[in-house]
């Protein structure tokens, strides 16, 4: 998939204000939260599969998914998400990314 750099930084930002929107940091870094991990990949998953629905048609890449991922990790990062929380989220998208490549 070839993005343009501004469509690319779109898709990023919006599924970076996505993920802020449903589960905010002040949820993902408290240690002591109520949200199970199960619901989160939910969350993670529903996010990444309503942002990338236009992109279905197109093959996305090794190259372009290690991009969206890197890309995605520090939009997380400067949102405040924990690394923990980034990491998790970044694996989650290239599992998806993968799923719809099969």
């Amino acid at each position: 998939m070839l993005f343009s750099p501004r469509k690319f930084g779109t898709l990023v930002e919006g599924i970076a204000q996505r993920i802020n929107a449903r589960f905010p940091p002040l949820v993902a870094n408290n240690p002591e939260r109520t949200v199970s991990e199960k619901r989160i990949e939910e969350i993670l998953e529903e996010t990444f599969a309503a942002a990338l629905q236009s992109e279905r048609e197109n093959e996305i890449g090794f190259l372009g998914r290690a991009r969206l991922r890197n890309a995605l990790k520090r939009q997380l990062r400067e949102i405040g998400y924990d690394e923990q929380f980034v990491d998790f989220a970044a694996g989650k998208l290239i599992e998806q990314l993968t799923r719809g490549a099969e």
